[in-house]
């Protein structure tokens, strides 16, 4: 099937799926050793969520968009975040036509499908909520005006792990909107050898073409995918089980906040899709527990006590999960 056919030709039900698990082979022919990261930005699609991803420099977090947008045939654009950096600069802003004598709306880089939010935590507050609009409403208000943003629309922010110097850290209220924060760790050796050995063959990351990445998905299967996983069946006993796991992260001596209604919201959806991804019609506890930690790490607020302690958001949820029993 050429490329103008996977855009005009309606996804089936089967195909969807097919679709949606082969754009995480297609990344991997430009990313090495981000697999869950991968898995984890093909889920939030599927949810119509926003990613949060964290790792330091040179481990691929903007290869991973722009591979993904190469291979979903959909828009993206990259702003990065500066101290200097004003709302209109996202949103985009009203300027004046001389010729017309007329304000025109000029739209912003936010207007795309896939946005990448680089270092988001560089710039101030008031230009970090000039995104909330836009993630939970999927629109802009401009001078009264509200515009609403290409569908699908998905906001990647990333943000460095060890640099906090000049930082503005971004608040609960926005963190809670995004659905999944995503871990992007150093590579093996293994791994990074096979970086190095792509780059010494010739590999450009500028040139994806090049690399063999092309649309295997379309915005068509993204659709019928996302409408099938919202008819995933899901039991009494788990959404008690997710009920359970939130509760107790707001019992915890570690936690001075625990996972928002929101968060239980996310994860249900989360485990929706994983189920899906993984050919079956309903949700299993297993599919929580290996969503619970990209999904709720950032919804968590460490006491200061125990932060100086060592604990983690990632070890307090990882022992709720352990002490939380699962049904059968």
């Amino acid at each position: 099937m050429t490329d103008q056919l996977l855009k005009t030709v309606p996804a089936q039900s089967g195909d969807a799926r097919a679709a949606l698990t082969g754009l995480r082979a297609e990344i991997a022919k430009a990313v090495v050793g981000q697999d869950a990261a991968v898995t984890g930005i093909v889920v939030a699609l599927l949810c119509g969520g926003h990613v949060l991803l964290e790792g330091v420099p040179g481990v691929a977090k903007t290869l991973l968009v722009r591979t993904l947008a190469t291979a979903l045939d959909v828009g993206t654009k990259r702003i990065q975040f500066t101290p200097d950096l004003m709302p209109g600069d996202v949103t985009g802003s009203l300027v004046y036509d001389t010729r017309t004598a007329e304000f025109s709306f000029q739209p912003g880089p936010v207007f795309t499908n896939l946005l990448l939010a680089d270092e988001i935590n560089r710039t101030p507050p008031k230009t970090q909520a000039s995104l909330l609009e836009a993630m939970e409403e999927r629109q802009v208000t401009v001078d009264g005006e509200p515009r609403k943003l290409p569908e699908p629309f998905l906001v990647a922010a990333t943000q460095n792990p060890v640099e906090y110097e000049g930082t503005y850290p971004l608040p609960e209220a926005q963190l809670d909107r995004f659905l999944m924060k995503l871990i992007l760790p150093l590579p093996t050796r293994d791994q990074e050898f096979q970086v190095l050995s792509r780059h010494a063959n010739g590999f450009d990351p500028r040139d994806l073409a090049a690399a063999g990445v092309r649309p295997v998905a379309s915005t068509a299967h993204l659709a019928a995918a996302r409408a099938e996983v919202g008819k995933l069946t899901v039991s009494p006993e788990v959404l008690a089980y997710i009920v359970d796991l939130v509760r107790a992260t707001r019992q915890s001596p570690s936690l001075s906040m625990g996972v928002s209604p929101r968060g239980a919201t996310a994860l249900l959806n989360t485990s929706r899709a994983w189920a899906w991804l993984a050919g079956r019609d309903y949700v299993t506890p297993d599919d929580v527990k290996a969503l619970a930690l990209p999904t709720l790490r950032h919804r968590v607020q460490l006491r200061a006590e125990a932060e100086m302690e060592g604990t983690t958001a990632d070890s307090v949820i990882q022992a709720v999960l352990a002490q939380t029993p699962a049904p059968r």
